[in-house]
Order: structure tokens, then C-alpha cells, then sequence
């Protein structure tokens, strides 16, 4: 789409967010308002660059008449770059999900007990990242370990505003093997052991656009647990989802109704498909242009976390930190913007 077409549009939506019987439908004046805030930035910028196009003009026809604007020309000149390079980068097609809320799974991996405890401080890390930004966090069920942890755990993260760059356009890179190297609280010699958890991270939708067939699922309910496996509900209540077709398996416990765990155990369902038809059709129409970072291959490697050094890795894009604790305090934000940088360096060359 090109420039002129996304300020029409950007009018037009400024208009429509302004007729108050738009606002009766909220979910659609919330669509609307989502790409309104998307457009923004980039009206904004075309904005300044005309203007400072049009007063650099005017400072050259000054200059030539008095030289006490050319210094006034060069400055404006300077900053006109600066302008082209932020609207090109603007102009990049964007990721559709970036407004989106997520759905986060942590199962642990090899490493027994480790890992599960291991899978238990991701999922504070990303809570904590979470309270930093002011989104809500909700687990949605999880498996505790004998030791603490967890051997699985599904986590939602929502935010609470309409922007354009919502919780995936941050947390879409921590899909991947997580991988830490520490001395655990099962050595008796002290020896520092390598295990690892799996991160999945799927975009929660709006508008899903896979249909689920009820045909191909399997419902079955249970009575909830908590800590310990006791029971914390005296009714069958939590709910268990298969989808036959794909084997995957979705399951909710923690809201106050059956009803209620079957649809929300539905949104991870329909967000886990989603994620796999899209990525099969990213697969299928061009493995080589997948970006190195965008890759959300299961079985890769993409962190280590190294408690003796304090040291933080990100492999993808070779980050290195020694502030680990921070990290796991929910302090991401430096490898999220390497990895968020490195995108979008690709993206440029590619476009």
C-alpha cells in the first residue's frame, strides 16, 4: 500500500472513530481504533518530513537573499535523513499480531526436578516483565513439581491498552529451548548441571480465523487441583480439550465455572491452531526468507541462562549480559531489544 493511500486511510478512520454510533460496536470500534493507532506514527512522520522539506526550501530562497539562513538550511538539512530512515522503517509491512495478547506454555525438559524448577523461574521472570509493563497475567493451568515447579504451566499475558505494539510485538521471541547451567538444589557434590525448559509462545486473536470442529475434539472434565495435587474444588470443573486432527491437548482449572474453563480453554485452543497453519504457510511459501530471529523452531537452542558467571546468552543474536539476576526479575527489555533490532535489520535488507 502505498504512502498516499495509508494517510487516506488514516482520515478515514479519524472520521469513522468520531461518528459516535461507530463506539456501539465495541469490538469492531476497538479494531478500528487498533489500526488507527498503527497508522499514527506513520502520518506523524510523513508529516515532519514534508515539513521539513517545505522549510528547507524556504530557508534555501531565503539564503540566497540573506547568507544568515544558510546556517538554518544546513540543520534542516542535516535532519531530513534521520526523517526518511524512521518512515522507511515505518513502512514496513508490520507482523498482524503485534497488537495481540499471548498465550505462553513453559514445560520443563530434560533435567528432571532442575528443570522443573527451572520452568517455574521462567514463568516468574515473564510475570515480572509482565507487572513492568502493566499487562495482566493469568495461569491458566499448570502441573506442579514435587520440589516447586513446574513440569508444565500455560500462562496468558493481556495488555491493558489498544497500541499497536501490544504483548506479542515483545514476547513473539521467547518461543524455543531455554537452556540453564547451575548447581542444583538436588547436588550434593556441587556440581553444576545443563538442563533445560521449552517455551511456546502462540498470538491470541481476535479475529481467528481457523474454524474448530467439534467433530474433531475431545471434552473431558475433572475436578481441580492445586499445590500438592489436593483437591481446591469439590465440583468437576476444570476442563481438558483434545483436538483429535493435531493431538494437542489444551486444559483450564483455574476459572469458577465449567463453562467457563471450556471457553477459555477454547481461545488457547483456536490461538495454538492459528499459530500452526500460519507457521506451516510462512513454511511453505519461503523457507529462506524466514528470518534467523523469526524462526520458532521447538527443538533450537535460543537462550542460556549461566547462574556461576551471572551470565545471560541469547544465541540468535549473540547478546551477552551478566546481569542474570535482573534478568529473572523481569528485566528483558535489553535482550528483547536486540532481538527486536536484528528483526528489523533483516527486515530493511529484505525490503
Amino acid at each position: 500500500m502505498t504512502l498516499d493511500a495509508l494517510l487516506a486511510e488514516h482520515a478515514e478512520l479519524e472520521t469513522r472513530l468520531a461518528d459516535p454510533s461507530v463506539h456501539a460496536d465495541q469490538a469492531g470500534a476497538r479494531k478500528l481504533g487498533k489500526r488507527y493507532a498503527e497508522l499514527t506514527p506513520i502520518v506523524r512522520t510523513a508529516r515532519e518530513l514534508e515539513q521539513a522539506r517545505a522549510d528547507l526550501e524556504t530557508a534555501r530562497e531565503l539564503a540566497a537573499e540573506d547568507p544568515a539562513f544558510a546556517e538554518e538550511a544546513e540543520e534542516l538539512a542535516a535532519g531530513i535523513p534521520a526523517l526518511e530512515s524512521r518512515l522507511t522503517e515505518l513502512l514496513l509491512p508490520r507482523d498482524p499480531h503485534d497488537a495481540a495478547d499471548v498465550v505462553m506454555e513453559i514445560k520443563s525438559g530434560e533435567g528432571g526436578e532442575e528443570s522443573a524448577l527451572f520452568a517455574g523461574d521462567l514463568l516468574r521472570m515473564y510475570v515480572r516483565y509482565a507487572e513492568r509493563h502493566g499487562w495482566k497475567t493469568e495461569v491458566l493451568d499448570g502441573t506442579d513439581s514435587d520440589l516447586g515447579g513446574f513440569k508444565d504451566v500455560t500462562l496468558a499475558v493481556k495488555s491493558r491498552g489498544d497500541g499497536p505494539d501490544g504483548v506479542w510485538s515483545r514476547l513473539k521471541w521467547e518461543g524455543g529451548v531455554h537452556r540453564v547451567q547451575r548447581v542444583p538444589v538436588t547436588e550434593s557434590q556441587g556440581r553444576i548441571h545443563t538442563s533445560a525448559a521449552g517455551v511456546l509462545v502462540f498470538p491470541e486473536t481476535e479475529d481467528v480465523e481457523v474454524e474448530v470442529d467439534e467433530n474433531d475434539l475431545r471434552v473431558d472434565v475433572f475436578r481441580s487441583s492445586g499445590k500438592g495435587g489436593q483437591s481446591v474444588n469439590t465440583t468437576d470443573s476444570a476442563v481438558r480439550i483434545t483436538h483429535l486432527p493435531t493431538g494437542i491437548v489444551v486444559s483450564c482449572q483455574n476459572e469458577r465455572s465449567q463453562l467457563q474453563n471450556k471457553a477459555r480453554a477454547m481461545q488457547v485452543l483456536q490461538a495454538r491452531l492459528t499459530a500452526l497453519a500460519e507457521e506451516k504457510q510462512q513454511q511453505e511459501a519461503s523457507d529462506a526468507r524466514r528470518s534467523q530471529i523469526r524462526t520458532v523452531d521447538r527443538s533450537e537452542r535460543v537462550r542460556t541462562y549461566n547462574f556461576p558467571e551471572s551470565r545471560i546468552s541469547d544465541h540468535r543474536v549473540g547478546y551477552k549480559a551478566h546481569n542474570l539476576d535482573q534478568v529473572l526479575d523481569g528485566d528483558l527489555d535489553a535482550v528483547l531489544d536486540a532481538l527486536a533490532a536484528a528483526d528489523r535489520a533483516e527486515r530493511l535488507a529484505g525490503g
